[in-house]
């Protein structure tokens, strides 16, 4: 067996597929029919593309444990009809139990952002960053390139657990069934996941009110 060093990597890719299905088949007989017969993951996990971070391996999960949207940087502005798509589905419907925003140290969405160059398309994408930035600047004045980058990465977090918090299908399921919002920052020198504490200032009953969820 190559490695994906020394092949064509998807060539690899698609080898290590066969195997791991082959194996996974022979361990547990059952494995791939109960995933065929439908999902029924606990965890929504909002997190970002960077290759590093997969929240399976990095949880010690399965396949139809997590239900999974990811983009740049993990931003979760509310009115991106992607990820409220993803939200609604999996809260509404899916019936998870647990909502996680991931970020993660060295996130190159937030080195972009703490920069001045212009990227192209993806510049767009990084207001919600830019912005965060701007509030954080006395903070972080002074501060070197590693710290002021995980200010933002942890205040990025923070931010989108308070738009999940204010989501009108997360509002109801927390009212209704109990679920939980988290914010997590992954590190990628350690391999650890830690979870921040974020001030709920307006609490559930004044936002079902102010956003009309009964």
């Amino acid at each position: 067996m190559g490695s994906l060093e020394s092949e064509d990597p998807l060539t690899y890719a698609l080898a290590q597929n066969r195997a791991w299905a082959q194996h996974t088949a022979t361990a547990k007989p059952t494995f791939f029919p109960t995933l065929s017969s439908g999902q029924h993951p606990p965890i929504l996990w909002l997190g970002c593309s960077d290759s590093r971070v997969p929240e399976t391996t990095i949880t010690g999960l399965q396949p139809g444990d997590i239900f999974v949207h990811r983009n740049i940087a993990n931003i979760l502005p509310p009115t991106d009809l992607n990820s409220a798509a993803v939200i609604e589905y999996a809260v509404a419907h899916v019936g998870v139990q647990h909502i996680v925003v991931c970020g993660h140290t060295s996130c190159g969405g937030c080195i972009a952002a703490l920069g001045n160059d212009r990227i192209g398309v993806i510049d767009a994408w990084l207001l919600p960053l830019r912005k965060l930035r701007a509030g954080l600047t006395r903070e972080m004045e002074g501060l070197p390139k590693e710290e002021r980058v995980q200010r933002l990465v942890e205040a990025n977090v923070k931010a989108g657990v308070r738009t999940l918090r204010e989501n009108p299908n997360v509002i109801k399921a927390v009212g209704d069934r109990g679920v939980k919002v988290h914010g997590l920052v992954y590190d990628i020198k350690t391999g650890e996941l830690k979870e921040l504490e974020v001030e709920d200032e307006e609490g559930e009953g004044v936002r079902r009110e102010a956003f009309g969820v009964q």
